[in-house]
C-alpha cells in the first residue's frame, strides 16, 4: 500500500501553520520520492529518508553559487556546538578526533595539534584585553597541572594554553568558565575576539573609551547562535583613539571613532564623537580596511556591527573556501548593496558621510605599547610590558598576577601586539615593578627592535608553518641587537604561512615562512618584505628577498639596516627610507654589504624578484 495516498499533499489541514505545512509538504514529498525508487520493498523507512536536496544546499542566498563545500556540509551535518556530547566521549576515551570533529571542536575554542604536536591548544577569548589577576592565576596554574607550562599572547590579544591531552579538554573549559573565560567560537567560521584600545579608560589622550563597546559586542556574539554559522572567519575591532593603536584597518569591521562637525538649524555648530567604518580588511590577503562611508552613533554601534555580521552570514559565499571572506562579498556586490542590505537588518537608515566635516585622532607612535605612562586617573601611570614574542611561562605569570595586586588594582591587559600592560600603579610604586619586571625576565624599556617584534605559533605547534616563527624571531633580535644601534622604531613581524596569523605584509620587515636551499639541503628560510606599514603608514610590503635560508637571514636583515642607517635623511624612518627606494636599490644594500656576501644561495635569492 502507497502509504501516502491517504494525505492530500496538495491541501494540508487549515489548521496547521504555514511553516508545519511546509514542513509537511517536504516530508511528504521525500516519503513518495523514496517509495518511488524502490517499490519492491513495499514499505519505507524512514532511515532511508534523506535530507531535501533545496534546503541542504541552499539555507542562504549565498548558497546559490554551487555546491557546499566539506566544511559547509559538516556544520550541516551537525552543529558544532552540539557536539560537546561527542567532546565528552572523545574525552572519556582519551580519542583523538577524526578530520570532521577536527574541525567541530574548534568552536569550543579548542585546537587538534598533530602532526605537530600530540595533544590540543585552548584559545582563550579576551574581550578588550581585559583580565583579572585572579583569572591570570588559574590560566597559569591550569598552564602547570594540564598543559605545557606556558601560555601565548597572540595579535588578536587572545591567550593560547598548550599543550593538553583530549582528556583533559572537559577539565580545561570547565575550570576556564569558571573564572569568567571562554573558548566558545575562538577559531574556525566565528566572530573572533573583539579587540579595542588596551588602554582604554586609562588614556589622557583617548577620544572615547572604546570597551563598551567591544564588550557589548561580544556578549551579544557569546549569547547568540545565530553568530556561530558564518561562511568563514570574522574580524572586529573598535578604535577610540589615544596612545596605543588596535590595527582596526586590518579587520572585516574597523569603528574609528572621530569629531563630526554638523550645522545646526539656528546657524550653530557641535561637534560630536561618532564611529567611522571601514570594512574588508585582510592584509594576508594584501587588502586594508575601506572606508564604508558612514558614520555611527556610538550608542548604535553594537546593532550596526551585528547587522554587516548578519549580512556577511546570509549572504557570504559557502562554495569556495578561499573567497569566503568578507572582503570578496563586497568585491563582488559592492558597497551600496552591502550597505542597503545592512540597513535593512538594522531597522534604519544609516548617517552618509556625505562630505560632513570629520577630524580623526591621530595614529599613534611604533612601540607606544612599551614603556611607562601617564594614565588620565591623577598619580596613576600603565607599565607596558615587553613580553618576547607573547611567550609566557606560568611562573611568570603568576607573578605578573601578583605584582597587579601588590602595586595596582588586580587587573592586567594584552594587546595585538603579543605583548600586556600592569595598569593603576601608583607613581611611588614605579620603581618596584621595573624591578620586579627585570627580575622575572621582562622589561618595561624595549629597544627600537624589540619593541615591535611579533612572531606567529610557528612549526613547533602549528601544521601551516613552514619555520619555527618564534626561535627565529628571538635569534634574529639578539643578533641585531648586538650588532646594530637603531635610534629609530621598527616592526619586525614573521608569519610561517600565507594565512599571516603575524600580518607580514604590515610590518617594516615582514618575514614569510617558505623551504629554501642550502649548501644543496632543504632548510627553512623565509621571503622578506619590507616597507609595510598601517594607520597613517597604511602600505604593503614588497618583497626583496625570495626564500632567504634562516641561518644567513641575520646578516641580510643586518646589512639591509646598516644600509638604511647609512643612506637614510635626517631622522628617516625605515618606512619612509623604502617608500622612495627602489626594489633593486634595496636588494643591493644587502648584496654589496661585507656581512652578506659569499653565498651564491643568498645573491641567487635577490635576482630572482624584479
Amino acid at each position: 500500500m502507497n502509504m501516502t495516498e491517504n494525505l492530500d499533499v496538495q491541501s494540508p489541514s487549515k489548521d496547521f501553520t504555514e511553516e508545519q505545512k511546509g514542513y509537511l509538504k517536504g516530508f511528504v514529498h521525500g516519503l513518495q520520492a523514496v517509495a518511488q525508487e524502490a517499490p519492491s520493498r513495499g514499505a519505507v523507512s524512514f532511515c532511508e529518508v534523506e535530507p531535501d536536496p533545496v534546503s541542504a544546499t541552499r539555507r542562504y542566498p549565498g548558497h546559490g553559487r554551487g555546491r557546499l563545500i566539506s566544511e559547509e556540509q559538516v556544520k550541516q551535518d551537525q552543529h558544532p556546538l552540539d557536539s560537546w556530547e561527542l567532546l565528552l566521549q572523545h574525552a572519556r576515551e582519551n580519542k583523538k578526533p577524526e578530520k570532521e570533529n577536527i574541525f567541530r571542536f574548534k568552536w569550543h575554542g579548542l585546537f587538534h595539534l598533530t602532526p605537530n604536536a600530540d595533544g590540543f591548544m585552548a584559545r582563550i577569548r579576551i574581550p578588550a584585553g581585559q583580565l583579572r589577576s585572579f583569572q591570570v592565576r588559574e590560566i597559569a596554574h591550569m598552564s602547570r597541572e594540564l598543559a605545557s607550562g606556558f601560555v601565548d599572547i597572540t595579535t588578536r590579544a587572545n591567550i593560547q594554553l598548550r599543550v593538553f591531552q583530549i582528556k583533559d579538554a572537559p577539565e580545561v573549559l570547565r575550570r576556564l568558565q569558571g573564572v569568567g573565560l571562554f573558548t566558545r567560537g575562538a577559531g574556525a567560521d566565528n566572530v573572533r575576539n573583539i579587540t579595542c584600545n588596551p588602554t582604554a579608560g586609562l588614556d589622557p589622550h583617548e577620544w572615547m573609551d572604546a570597551s563598551p563597546f567591544a564588550h557589548g559586542l561580544s556578549q551579544m556574539i557569546l549569547n547568540s547562535r545565530e553568530f556561530y554559522d558564518l561562511p568563514r572567519k570574522f574580524n572586529v575591532a573598535f578604535d577610540g583613539g589615544g596612545m596605543i593603536g588596535v590595527v582596526e584597518d586590518t579587520n572585516d569591521i574597523g569603528m574609528r571613532i572621530c569629531r563630526v562637525r554638523e550645522l545646526q538649524p539656528d546657524g550653530s555648530y557641535v561637534e560630536r564623537l561618532m564611529f567611522r567604518v571601514a570594512l574588508g580588511g585582510i592584509t594576508g590577503h594584501k587588502t586594508f580596511a575601506q572606508d564604508f562611508g558612514i558614520l555611527v552613533q556610538p550608542s548604535d554601534a553594537v546593532r550596526v556591527c551585528a547587522a554587516m555580521i548578519r549580512v556577511f552570514i546570509e549572504h557570504g559565499n559557502r562554495t569556495d573556501r578561499k573567497k569566503a571572506r568578507l572582503k570578496y562579498l563586497l568585491e563582488e556586490k559592492g558597497l551600496d548593496w552591502f550597505r542597503e542590505e545592512t540597513e535593512k537588518l538594522f531597522g534604519g537608515r544609516l548617517r552618509r558621510l556625505e562630505g560632513l566635516p570629520v577630524t580623526n585622532p591621530p595614529h599613534p607612535p611604533l612601540h607606544s605599547h612599551i614603556g611607562i605612562h601617564p594614565q588620565k586617573q591623577p598619580g596613576k601611570f600603565y607599565v607596558g610590558v615587553m613580553i618576547p614574542v607573547g611567550r609566557m611561562t606560568f611562573e611568570q605569570m603568576l607573578k605578573l598576577a601578583d605584582l597587579a595586586d601588590r602595586h595596582g588594582s588586580g587587573e592586567l591587559r594584552t594587546t595585538v601586539w603579543q605583548n600586556l600592560l600592569l595598569p593603576n600603579i601608583a607613581e611611588r610604586d614605579l620603581e618596584a615593578v621595573k624591578r620586579a619586571l627585570v627580575a622575572m625576565g621582562f622589561h618595561w624599556h624595549a629597544s627600537s627592535l624589540c619593541g615591535g617584534l611579533i612572531a606567529c605559533t610557528g612549526n613547533a605547534y602549528c601544521k601551516f608553518s613552514m619555520s619555527d616563527t618564534k626561535g627565529h624571531a628571538l635569534a634574529l633580535a639578539k643578533h641585531l641587537e648586538a650588532n646594530l644601534d637603531l635610534d629609530q622604531p621598527i616592526n619586525i613581524h614573521l608569519t610561517g604561512c600565507p594565512h599571516s596569523c603575524a600580518q607580514h605584509y604590515i610590518g617594516d620587515i615582514g618575514l614569510l615562512g617558505t623551504a629554501a636551499r642550502e649548501n644543496g639541503q632543504r632548510v627553512e628560510g623565509y621571503h622578506v618584505f619590507v616597507g609595510g606599514g598601517f594607520g597613517d603608514d597604511q602600505t604593503l610590503g614588497r618583497q626583496i628577498l625570495n626564500a632567504v635560508p634562516e641561518s644567513r637571514l641575520p646578516d641580510a636583515i643586518e646589512a639591509l639596516l646598516r644600509g638604511y642607517l647609512a643612506q637614510r635623511h635626517t631622522g628617516e624612518r625605515f618606512h619612509a627610507f623604502c617608500a622612495r627606494t627602489s626594489v633593486k636599490e634595496l636588494q643591493t644594500l644587502v648584496i654589496s654589504d661585507r656581512l652578506a656576501t659569499g653565498s651564491d644561495e643568498l645573491a641567487a635569492s635577490m635576482v630572482k624578484i624584479r
